[in-house]
């Protein structure tokens, strides 16, 4: 006997339908040490699942200007918005952890806004790769971005945009290596695209040539601008990937 994923889901952690869906699509479920795939998808009934609940939203700063928070992966951006009610001055990818600022006046979003364009912002990344990254390194080649469904980058010199990545090894166990990563510019997955490229895929990034894993290894480490320097700390899938 044979049913759809999401509804074993739900009955077995007593979960509406839509969240066992939620859950399925973000890639937090497992059976069988494999990750389901497709909530719809058609499997035994006595299935047993394995949930790695995501991390909760968690603030990291307020004033009367500006709000940062702790994105989890999985969560989208656009999301916070509606759950905080106030507007986004960036976003992340969904499968990015992270800082991500929200303005709380009209007056600080456009100060903000135009602190990005005009790069007076400074972000640092980590990233957990394969491959052991001996010495710092930076990828200055341009990204162009298909829009789509799903967005996909590549590098591009005819069509792509300025980007620079800058790459510092961290910590080095086995055959991969962790990332402090510097971006200047802010590309769509410009980091994903430009560390792939290197030869250093990030793990967890299937699209861009990555290794499996229960999530995308990106976390959006501190962001500063105007005046401000906001950190995240680093998630525990990551210090659990170079102590094991």
């Amino acid at each position: 006997m044979t049913e759809k994923a999401y509804k074993l889901l739900a009955a077995q952690e007593n979960i509406s339908n839509n969240e066992a869906k939620r859950l399925i699509d973000d890639g937090f479920v497992y059976a069988h040490n494999k990750k389901i795939a497709i909530a719809r998808a058609l499997i035994p009934a006595k299935t047993h699942f394995k949930v790695e609940w995501p991390r909760p939203i968690t603030t990291l700063f307020e004033d009367d200007r500006l709000l940062a928070i702790d994105k989890p992966a999985g969560q989208e951006s656009y999301d916070l918005e509606k759950k905080f009610g106030h507007k986004l001055i960036h976003r992340l990818d969904k499968p990015t952890s992270g800082v991500i600022l929200m303005a709380k006046t009209e007056a600080f979003l456009a100060e903000a806004i135009e602190a990005f364009k005009a790069q007076r912002v400074k972000k640092s990344y980590l990233a957990a790769v394969s491959g052991v990254v001996a010495e710092a390194f930076t990828v200055d080649l341009p990204v162009w971005t298909e829009k789509g469904t799903k967005a996909i980058s590549r590098i591009d010199p005819k069509r792509g945009q300025p980007a620079v990545t800058i790459a510092t090894p961290y910590r080095v166990s086995g055959k991969k290596s962790l990332l402090s990563v510097e971006i200047p510019t802010g590309r769509t997955h410009q980091i994903r695209v430009h560390l792939a490229h290197a030869g250093y895929p990030i793990i967890g990034d299937e699209r861009y040539g990555g290794r499996p894993y229960k999530r995308l290894m990106l976390h959006a480490h501190t962001i500063a601008l105007l005046g401000y320097t906001l950190s995240a700390p680093e998630p525990g899938e990551f210090r659990h990937l170079f102590d094991s």
